[in-house]
């Protein structure tokens, strides 16, 4: 009976450096959470602040890279990546618009002083 002689390779190396990576990310998010820099708070991109902004976009790298990392999807071929990650992505963003655009629709309603709604 022949015995395969390859060697199972470790990881180890390998998931010490996505636990580092996504550790800086959070501490980065908690930093940033804490301290709550003026220039980021007062600055608005899109009827919302700068701050909240990083914190999506620091949010969506570390689901992105969780994904990659621990759904071993680096390994997987191109279309299969391509339509979990841009299936995603879009997803994510057209939530994100309709969040968006309603959340400022009813906050400049409430803002005009309309307290009931009229059918």
């Amino acid at each position: 009976m022949a015995h395969d002689t390859a060697h199972h390779e470790s990881n180890t190396k390998r998931i010490w450096m996505v636990f580092i990576l996504l550790s800086v990310v959070t501490i980065v998010e908690v930093i940033l959470g804490i301290i709550k820099p003026a220039f980021l708070i007062e600055t608005t991109v899109i009827s919302m602040k700068l701050l909240n902004w990083i914190f999506i976009i620091l949010t969506i790298y570390k689901a992105y890279y969780i994904t990659w990392a621990f759904m071993h999807m680096e390994g997987e071929t191109k279309g299969l990546r391509r339509s979990v990650v841009w299936t995603a992505v879009f997803l994510i963003c057209y939530l994100m618009f309709i969040l968006l655009t309603e959340g400022d629709y009813i906050y400049e309603v409430f803002k005009a002083g309309h307290k009931s709604w009229d059918f």
